[in-house]
């Protein structure tokens, strides 16, 4: 088995490996950058200028990640039979008019179904069909890869946050996201179409083919089920937390830029929590990790629910963004880690699918609570319930082939 990954590794030469890897890490930290990052940014300068309702702007986004959740399971399909080539590229060029459209929506419906169409594109550009590269191209060597993928794409937020707000504050939020489109089609069109050439190497023939080789029977397994829902469940909690930590902070009194400070310094802690993932799967399973990484997430969340000091909740914010961090990895690696790299397009189309809905439905869903409570402290409690939830589930999904 080491020779037949050795070969597959080989399909690219070790240049062209680096290359790949240096084209996904541009174009991921770019069309994260300006598909999602700048959003956050403009929504209040959108709703401002239109006179749309707030939610209704945000709603939009969240639409879009749920047509990139739908379009993600025939992604994942395309992935396993033909590569990332003229997918990733197909979908920078769709940015192009979605974006465009956006930034020319004259009423909500047409700003809602340009996201709608934005989804699409998202599908095909962000981190399922790059972690589906990566896994397939480098083979054994794909823990190092998608750990330098998720460091670099981790700072689109830091890079493109203020590139936006920078823009915003000279132009109005429809010629920022035309400037911002122009940077995404300069690098990721010509990225993905010249960068990503290269054979599509075959899938590694799957471990006791009879029992786990169709990839039918696995996601109609028990244990895959399980573990889309562990995942799902655990998306929910951590992205209710992000989007809800700054209002957290603001109830405690911790003046704005102290909290968004604290935030920041969570994006500190993910590349922290990725940069030790490869030394923490060498000394762990996959059942281990995933329910410790699960269960740590459970228990910041509560940190941050009953500190009060300020130092004590910036602290509490880098250690859950430690935890954050290593969670992106354990989602890149959980088709490869239980179930081999065979049909890894497909099958982590269904396990992202259900994630991506969880993720949409999370900000609104964190704020409701709160709501639901009087406070974002008893919130913040009920989902470190629903983080530890996760981690229990995902003990009970027993690997079938061993970690490479």
């Amino acid at each position: 088995m080491r020779g037949t990954a050795t070969a597959r590794s080989a399909a690219l030469p070790v240049s062209g490996l680096r290359r790949v890897l240096a084209v996904l890490c541009l174009t991921e930290i770019t069309s994260w950058g300006v598909l999602y990052y700048a959003f956050p940014v403009l929504a209040p300068d959108i709703s401002r200028d239109t006179g749309w309702p707030a939610a209704a702007v945000t709603a939009a986004l969240s639409g879009a990640q749920l047509v990139s959740a739908v379009a993600g399971i025939g992604v994942g399909r395309w992935l396993d039979r033909h590569g990332p080539r003229v997918l990733m590229t197909v979908g920078s060029l769709l940015a192009v008019p979605a974006v465009v459209l956006v930034a020319t929506a004259q009423n909500l419906a047409w700003f809602i179904a340009a996201w709608a169409l934005a989804g699409l594109a998202m599908s095909a550009t962000l981190y399922p069909p790059a972690f589906a590269a990566l896994t397939r191209w480098h083979g054994p060597r794909r823990v190092p890869a998608l750990t330098t993928l998720t460091l670099v794409a981790g700072l689109a937020s830091t890079v493109f946050a203020p590139l936006t707000a920078l823009l915003a504050a000279y132009l109005d939020w429809r010629h920022t996201y035309l400037v911002l489109l122009a940077i995404l089609a300069a690098v990721t069109i010509p990225g993905h179409w010249f960068g990503l050439r290269g054979p599509w190497p075959p899938a590694e023939p799957p471990q006791h083919e009879a029992a786990h080789g169709d990839p039918a029977r696995i996601a109609r397994s028990s244990g895959f089920r399980i573990l889309v829902t562990a995942f799902s469940l655990a998306t929910f909690s951590v992205f209710a937390v992000v989007v809800n930590l700054v209002p957290l902070l603001l109830e405690r009194g911790i003046s704005p830029g102290t909290a968004a400070l604290a935030l920041g310094l969570g994006g500190t802690g993910q590349v922290l929590g990725r940069l030790g993932y490869a030394a923490l799967a060498r000394r762990t399973g996959v059942r281990a990790r995933t329910a410790a990484s699960l269960a740590a997430t459970s228990l910041t969340t509560v940190l941050l629910s009953l500190l009060t000091t300020t130092v004590a909740l910036i602290a509490a914010s880098v250690v859950a963004g430690m935890a954050r961090g290593v969670f992106t990895l354990l989602q890149a690696t959980a088709i490869t880690d239980r179930w081999g790299p065979a049909h890894y397009g497909r099958l982590n189309g269904l396990l992202s699918a259900p994630m991506t809905v969880t993720m949409a439905l999370a900000p609104f869903a964190g704020s409701a609570l709160a709501a639901a409570f009087g406070s974002y402290r008893p919130a913040f409690l009920a989902l470190a319930a629903v983080n530890l939830a996760a981690a229990v589930l995902a003990l009970t999904v027993t690997p079938t082939r061993s970690t490479p």
